[in-house]
């Protein structure tokens, strides 16, 4: 681990501060954006939209921000979308003098696509070392999450009273804070990389379905998705809204559980080397099971804060287990139409958990909406069992 600490680590260092700033106007959004919505939206069933959109902004963005990035090279293309960002903030803080919902959704959108091009900082890390410290420079940028879950919270109460317009002021300091990552990504300086020639014979998506493997890489990373993002969604209006716990309460257990999201990467590899990929995604499961109990049976604010935190460790176990097998699962050449299959689909599931989460949530209590994601869990488990009763499980990276 003492490579991070030399000269060639410089680039991750700078990328990892500045991602982590810039990405903190994602879990102020986690935060404020179903709270506004409630507020703003002309139906409750909508409070949950912004973060629907947020999300369905991230996903709708991936092939103009890889096209930008070709086009400009990445760091200009990551000044440009961060400049997004500030356009986006500008844009709520109007649409709160305004109170307009539609706006908010549209800075909603804006704010997902920004989040795109700071998701792209992993890969930029890895190209900036060498092969075999491709994995710890990807971890160090992870990190940079665990710093964003923290600040941007902060942010969104420091800020919540700061004009006479509530959260006017949240997304002034949001907008501070991407134009000084912005600032911090001036001292990065972009590798060169050596260009190869790759055969382009892709498989068709159906041939790539037809995987038991490739099935379970898009059920891990759905059902990680789609509960996250179900309960996390739903749990700031449960919380204060509905449960009377104050937005300082409510602002620690979000955080806690995005930094919960980040912090098992670090003691992953060990936990991979002994339970295997498969084995990690049953025990992101269980993880979920525990928060669902938990979650039914205490509405406190510690029934909360530990339900979180199980979900973020469950979600990290899913999702980091499903991109282990995935690479596994296809040729060499068909490795960009998986990911966009992979990608896609997870996210577009997210946004739809995402929306129906403010719906649920006012329809049904939140114990039934805890059960509700059994659903996926059981889904998951047949998929598994599928999988490994197939007997055509791919070799995989687990050591």
């Amino acid at each position: 681990m003492k490579i991070v600490f030399t000269s060639g680590f410089k680039n991750v260092w700078i990328l990892s501060l500045s991602c982590a700033l810039a990405g903190s106007i994602i879990p102020l959004m986690v935060l404020v954006g179903s709270l506004v919505g409630a507020d703003l939206a002309p139906s409750v069933a909508l409070a949950t939209a912004p973060i629907a959109l947020m999300i369905s902004g991230t996903a709708l963005a991936v092939v103009p921000v890889s096209r930008s990035m070709q086009a400009l090279g990445r760091k200009k293309a990551l000044w440009l979308f961060m400049g997004l960002g500030i356009l986006g903030c500008a844009l709520a803080i109007l649409s709160l003098q305004l109170q307009s919902f539609i706006m908010f959704c549209l800075t909603s959108v804006l704010l997902g696509t920004t989040n795109t091009a700071l998701l792209q900082t992993r890969f930029i890390a890895m190209e900036s070392v060498a092969i075999e410290h491709s994995a710890t420079a990807a971890s160090v940028v992870m990190a940079g999450g665990i710093i964003a879950a923290f600040v941007g919270p902060e942010l969104a109460v420091m800020g919540s009273n700061l004009t006479q317009v509530g959260y006017q002021g949240s997304f002034l300091l949001a907008a501070v804070c991407i134009g000084t990552a912005a600032t911090v990504l001036s001292l990065f300086e972009p590798p060169k990389i050596t260009a190869t020639t790759i055969e382009n014979t892709p498989a068709s998506a159906a041939t790539l379905l037809r995987n038991p493997s490739f099935c379970l890489v898009l059920a891990s990373g759905v059902s990680a998705y789609v509960i996250m993002s179900f309960v996390m969604t739903g749990t700031p209006i449960s919380m204060h809204h509905f449960h009377a716990h104050s937005l300082s309460d409510t602002k620690w257990v979000i955080q806690s559980h995005i930094a919960a999201m980040f912090l098992p990467s670090f003691v992953a590899p060990l936990l991979f080397r002994h339970f295997k990929i498969r084995g990690m995604m049953i025990l992101g499961l269980v993880c979920y099971c525990a928060a669902i109990v938990i979650g039914f049976s205490d509405t406190s604010v510690i029934g909360f804060w530990l339900q979180l935190v199980l979900l973020g460790v469950g979600w990290n176990f899913l999702f980091v287990a499903g991109t282990s097998l995935l690479p596994s699962t296809h040729l060499q050449n068909d490795r960009f139409k998986a990911q966009a299959i992979n990608d896609f689909t997870v996210f577009s599931f997210q946004a739809v958990a995402a929306l129906s989460a403010g719906w649920a949530i006012n329809l049904i209590s939140w114990q039934q909406m805890l059960l509700s994601c059994l659903i996926p869990i059981c889904l998951m488990v047949a998929v598994l069992i599928w999988e490994a009763l197939s007997g055509t499980q791919t070799a995989t990276m687990e050591s």
